[in-house]
């Protein structure tokens, strides 16, 4: 059975959900190409090698670069902030290696851009990280699309809407400063990358984007906001449907509120990531008086389920979404076929969210360039 070393930048939130994902994943899927924790990577060695002896790493590296450069590296996962996304994606195509970033992209859409070019410079595989849309749920809603369960879509409603930032006493941090690190920054890029799967190109864009607390307290008084706390878009996606997206990081209640509704000629469908193993799916058909959204709860009938759990009704969680990334790129990486979604696909996110930007300032729609 054939081996890959992994090397992996970032041990904190998500790097910590990629170690553990790359260590079960091959019992999970039984992947023909079996991944080894070979080095971690981190901002000093001491908690670089912290990292490696809680996540089961061989070795740990201080640099980045230690990490691209091990020659028992066979595929690097970019698991840093945004702003080191585009220096590591370049140097490790430049070292031959296979890339998985978490999103976005990069910090903005010029390092969005470099890094499609030099992913495709390279030939070699590569993925962006969106792990909510590999719920069962959400890809058993693209099926039930894909076999027009409800008719024509004619309507679009997502949101991703969190209150880790609704206090407005909570102190100024990284998270509220840079345009980056804002909620299009760093919670948009999810229901994009959703509403893209399900639905499709987005042609035209409409938005307001806006920061509710201003200020916020820092050691030595108020401290300014300069980045968004909460936006809206209307949308027109290519196939001529609308749609509308609302994304905040101050919505008092909600936790994970990565959700959608799609309405078509013949049935409905919504979701719910926090009740993430349930569709409630509508059908226009019977008499009016017995009609209703009925629940439907995963199980082993849906796609990626029966690999953790053979009841249904028991529900995966949030870390086999990851598992199931980690299994595509090491699909990805054994084939030398793409899966969805690459690069590519991440610029795509990055361009919608950058006329977003463009709306919001002068109140217009504005096309999306096609990259």
């Amino acid at each position: 059975m054939a081996e890959i070393g992994i090397g992996l930048i970032g041990g904190g939130y998500m790097g910590k959900a990629h170690a553990v994902a790359y260590a079960a994943v091959g019992a999970v899927f039984d992947t023909a190409l079996r991944p080894r924790l070979e080095v971690i990577g981190a901002t000093s060695m001491a908690s670089a090698e912290r990292y490696a002896r809680a996540y089961g790493f061989a070795r740990a590296a201080a640099r980045w670069q230690d990490v691209v450069d091990d020659p028992r590296v066979g595929a690097v996962v970019i698991a840093s902030p945004q702003s080191t996304h585009r220096a590591i994606a370049e140097a490790a195509f430049a070292a031959g290696k296979p890339v998985f970033c978490e999103k976005p992209l990069g910090a903005s859409l010029a390092d969005a851009r470099a890094m499609v070019a030099a992913a495709e410079a390279s030939g070699l595989p590569n993925m962006i990280g969106f792990n909510y849309v590999r719920t069962p749920a959400t890809q058993f809603v693209k099926q039930l699309l894909a076999d027009g369960a409800i008719g024509r879509v004619t309507w679009f409603r997502g949101e991703h809407t969190e209150d880790f930032l609704a206090d407005p006493e909570l102190p100024a941090t990284w998270r509220t400063t840079g345009r980056a690190n804002g909620t299009m920054g760093d919670l948009a890029p999810h229901p994009i990358n959703c509403l893209l799967a399900l639905m499709g190109p987005v042609a035209e864009v409409s938005a307001r984007i806006e920061t509710v607390h201003a200020t916020r307290p820092g050691p030595n008084g108020p401290v300014a906001v300069d980045n968004d706390d909460q936006a809206q878009m209307m949308l027109r996606f290519a196939s001529g449907v609308m749609g509308h997206l609302f994304v905040s990081r101050v919505a008092t209640g909600r936790k994970m509120g990565y959700a959608y509704e799609i309405h078509g000629t013949q049935g409905a469908i919504r979701f719910d990531q926090e009740d993430q193993n349930a569709v409630w799916l509508y059908r226009a058909e019977g008499p009016e008086a017995t009609r209703g959204f009925t629940r439907i709860l995963t199980g082993p009938y849906h796609p990626n389920y029966l690999a953790f759990c053979q009841g249904p009704g028991h529900g995966t969680g949030y870390q086999d979404q990851i598992i199931i990334e980690a299994r595509d790129f090491l699909e990805a990486v054994a084939t030398g076929r793409a899966v969805w979604p690459t690069f590519r696909d991440g610029l795509a996110v990055s361009a919608i969210i950058d006329t977003a930007f463009q709306a919001s300032e002068d109140g217009l729609w504005h096309k999306v360039p096609s990259e």
